[in-house]
């Protein structure tokens, strides 16, 4: 199984579309659990990262790390 890239700031594409209409997320806290907000509502989630892992689809965009 592959091992899914993602890092605080990093704005991924979850397997479900949200009821918003958009399906874009921006990863804002990490840890055992991930709280995710919707790039369109700006809604707040907070999920296990092992469930995290298995909704995220792809990572839209990379957070620069220095």
């Amino acid at each position: 199984m592959e091992n899914k890239q993602f890092q605080l700031n990093d704005v991924v594409e979850m397997k479900k579309q949200h009821p918003c209409g958009t399906n874009a997320w921006k990863i804002i806290r990490m840890g055992a659990d991930i709280r995710i907000k919707c790039e369109g509502c700006q809604h707040s989630v907070l999920i296990p990262r092992k469930e995290f892992e298995k909704k995220m689809k792809r990572r839209i965009v990379q957070t620069e790390t220095e």
